[in-house]
């Protein structure tokens, strides 16, 4: 095989051509000195700095890390990419990554296990400075091992009742949604939630449940399909298919809603009228089909969980963060609302 050649421009050229020492180019080029002209004239300076922009140069990071034990990279495990609950939460990772010169290095897990923990110990492999989880499984020990390993990390999205953690306040965002149902006289509840090894749906059916039996209604009939618009489709054709069916549903996520919606249309029955229907996290497809939504500010979460990590990494001590969420009402709940009327979406910050 031929033998590969680094091009890369060292301080060794910079100083040859500048006529000074590799230590004064050294001094020159860090970047946390302030006050370079204790060690140059100021036109020494400024022939280093030509010099190194000329040609090219940058500093080796992978020696630097080496040096420090800090490489200002972190990695991030998302269940999936293309979400845009998770896309938001990466958004706010990034951009506390970019306010302190880190970067963020993010893969998808699809939530298997030995996906997780080979994704995990490729990026410490490559010597990341700590992690964030957003695919934590309440039933694994998989973090306990992680944590024995002294890794610093924090969770986000998900909590486990071990580890510091940025979440939603699920319990309550259950509650609310089946309040809301009851308030307008539903009294048939359903949900359909995502896996029972997520706290997100295990959190939002304790809240939801335990509402409804509160206001002495009988026990919610729960679909654990999951989160997409095929969960929300075959909860759906499973409700109509033993009747009475429900007259309110409330969704884990607002995908499942659009799903089960078109099933109702399909077979005549009419939203709010027959089923009135709340989902959650408020996202831009709530917004355009004048869906009822439980929403939560997921990009300020995304940003919560790498500052934590920061926190961490400078040896302040952090805890777990639990964000409030807001109930949005539309038309799916409110039949006097028309459709199409202006929408109440919140302002949000670029992806």
């Amino acid at each position: 095989m031929p033998t590969r050649v680094s091009q890369r421009p060292t301080q060794r050229q910079i100083a040859a051509q500048v006529g000074v020492s590799v230590t004064t180019v050294s001094r020159i080029l860090n970047p946390e000195e302030t006050h370079p002209e204790r060690w140059a004239s100021p036109e020494t300076v400024e022939a280093i700095r030509k010099a190194a922009s000329d040609l090219g140069y940058r500093r080796n990071a992978l020696a630097v890390s080496l040096r420090t034990s800090r490489s200002q990279t972190v990695g991030v495990l998302l269940p999936m990419i293309g979400d845009y609950v998770l896309a938001t939460i990466f958004a706010g990772i990034d951009e506390v990554a970019r306010e302190n010169g880190v970067m963020a290095i993010t893969a998808s897990t699809l939530d298997e296990p030995a996906l997780r923990a080979e994704r995990t110990f490729k990026m410490l492999d490559h010597l990341v400075d700590g992690m964030i989880f957003a695919d934590a499984h309440l039933d694994e020990h998989f973090l306990d091992g992680i944590e024995a390993q002294r890794v610093p990390f924090t969770l986000v999205h998900r909590r486990h009742s071990r580890h510091i953690s940025v979440t939603a306040d699920d319990r309550a965002a259950g509650r609310m949604a089946a309040e809301h149902l009851i308030s307008l006289g539903r009294t048939r509840l359903a949900m359909v939630t995502g896996r029972r090894y997520m706290s997100t749906g295990t959190d939002r059916v304790e809240g939801f449940v335990s509402a409804a039996l509160e206001a002495g209604l009988p026990e919610p009939t729960i679909y654990d399909n999951g989160f997409t618009v095929r969960a929300g489709r075959d909860a759906a054709v499973a409700m109509l298919a033993r009747p009475p069916y429900p007259d309110g549903l409330f969704a884990f996520h607002d995908l499942a809603i659009l799903g089960a919606a078109s099933v109702f249309r399909h077979h005549g029955l009419r939203v709010p009228d027959d089923i009135a229907t709340v989902g959650f996290y408020d996202s831009p497809m709530a917004w355009a089909s004048d869906m009822t939504s439980i929403g939560v500010n997921l990009q300020d979460m995304g940003r919560r969980s790498l500052e934590l990590l920061l926190d961490r990494l400078s040896g302040k001590p952090i805890e777990s963060e639990v964000f409030p969420v807001t109930l949005t009402v539309r038309h799916s709940t409110d039949p006097s609302r028309p459709v199409g009327s202006p929408m109440e979406a919140p302002i949000a910050r670029a992806l």
